[in-house]
């Protein structure tokens, strides 16, 4: 696996990564203070279209390109790509000095409607309840949403809930998670000026 960069300035927080393995080839790259600009390519098109969303409502620029396994199915590809974007959002935040560590989020799409809880404690964990309608959504198997996103809470060292409160069309269910993690995403990594240069935690470090 390549070393991955980061410039994580209160200006410019970004990085790049770079994962090679025999069965995928990833390759991140994202601004956490952008306008939400996404570019992407894994093969697995309703997948692009979910990170979209993160990059859309989280307001981060977004750049992933993967080469995966696909021959297989879409595992790999999925999960390792949720590993990735982890490490990068971890290198990109740095410290955590100001940001406001938690976030949270409910978005509906018609008949369904989800909860996103975020905490950048630098535990990982993830509670994910949901119960999806179909197991396939075009050609993105709707089980590989909990891979994704714990690959995500693994590498950025989060705690994630996620939740799907209701919903009958597996497209809106995953469509509602996936926005509403990019907008828990994108307050808790805010900038709080009441908070400059402070690590927000009793205990001083996160």
């Amino acid at each position: 696996m390549n070393m991955p960069s980061a410039d994580h300035t209160p200006s410019h927080r970004r990085a790049e990564v770079a994962r090679n393995t025999a069965e995928t080839r990833i390759t991140v790259r994202l601004d956490l203070d952008g306008t939400g600009e996404g570019r992407f390519a894994t093969g697995i098109g309703f997948f692009d279209h979910m990170l979209d969303q993160i990059a859309r409502h989280g307001m981060i620029d977004l750049d992933i390109r993967a080469e995966g396994d696909l021959h297989i199915d879409g595992h790999h590809t999925v999960e390792d790509v949720g590993i990735t974007f982890g490490q990068a959002v971890h290198r990109a935040v740095g410290d955590k000095k100001g940001i406001r560590r938690y976030g949270h989020a409910y978005v509906p799409l018609d008949e369904a409607l989800s909860r996103v809880v975020i905490d950048f404690s630098g535990r990982p964990g993830l509670v994910m309840n949901v119960p999806f309608k179909s197991g396939m959504i075009g050609t993105f198997d709707s089980q590989l949403a909990h891979e994704f996103f714990q690959g995500f809470a693994n590498h950025a060292f989060v705690t994630l809930h996620v939740d799907n409160l209701r919903g009958e069309n597996a497209h809106h269910q995953c469509e509602t998670v996936f926005k509403a993690f990019g907008r828990a995403l994108r307050m808790a990594l805010e900038l709080d000026p009441r908070s400059a240069g402070i690590v927000p935690s009793t205990k001083g470090s996160l």
